[in-house]
């Protein structure tokens, strides 16, 4: 099984070399595609200086910020392998879980693998509002499309390449999330939810989402309850 890791990347200087190192530390991935969607604090010349310099590695970059959706999106559109994993830069997630994430789809069990942040794995206790947005986020989609998830919003996504062929996605932003979930739902395919670890980041160490994208996030989720 041919698994590709993306990385989208947004001014992640302090982070992205060690987030490389885990990830290829793995000994899982068969190709990692790295998408710099217009950083400005040295994280994309740092990129550039690596392309071409692994065989495993391949670094696209877009002109300007876009978001990290259409980051998301330019990486499944170069990724090649069976199985794509979606992977932040900021550290908040390990790359020792993706066996754990894997386990399903290999069992024959999953086409899609959301990594829950709330499902009893170690963490670190920081931003109770941001949990709280989460959750709720989670319960309003669990409603509407008549499920069980327990964290919509994870930035761990792991699906078959073929979950996703001929699925166009609109989002630019950390809409991403809700709706992908909400594409996939409607697909009736097979989601498996595990526990992971989680160490999230404050706003003074880098934290880029706000409050403005949990209202885009409800949009996105009433939005595509009801339109394709």
């Amino acid at each position: 099984m041919k698994v590709s890791v993306i990385i989208p990347v947004y001014n992640e200087i302090n982070t992205i070399q060690e987030i490389l190192r885990r990830v290829k530390a793995t000994q899982i991935p068969s190709e990692i595609i790295i998408v710099d969607d217009g950083s400005t604090d040295g994280s994309r010349e740092y990129l550039c200086s690596l392309n071409g310099s692994d065989d495993l590695m391949r670094v696209y970059l877009h002109d300007r910020n876009m978001g990290k959706g259409a980051a998301v999106v330019t990486g499944i559109q170069k990724a090649t392998g069976d199985v794509i994993i979606i992977q932040d830069a900021d550290l908040e997630y390990n790359p020792r879980e993706y066996p754990n994430l894997l386990q399903p789809i290999e069992e024959g069990l999953a086409d899609v693998v959301y990594g829950s942040r709330f499902l009893g794995g170690p963490r670190r206790s920081t931003m109770f509002w941001h949990m709280v947005a989460n959750k709720l986020l989670t319960l309003m989609t669990n409603i509407l499309f008549d499920n069980i998830l327990t964290d919509m919003e994870t930035g761990y996504k792991v699906f078959k390449r073929q979950v996703v062929q001929g699925m166009k996605i609109n989002a630019r932003g950390f809409e991403f999330e809700p709706e992908f979930t909400a594409k996939i739902l409607k697909r009736n395919v097979r989601i498996f939810e595990v526990p992971i670890s989680f160490n999230p980041r404050d706003y003074h160490e880098g934290k880029k989402i706000k409050l403005k994208d949990a209202f885009l996030a409800v949009w996105a989720i009433l939005k595509y309850r009801f339109v394709d």
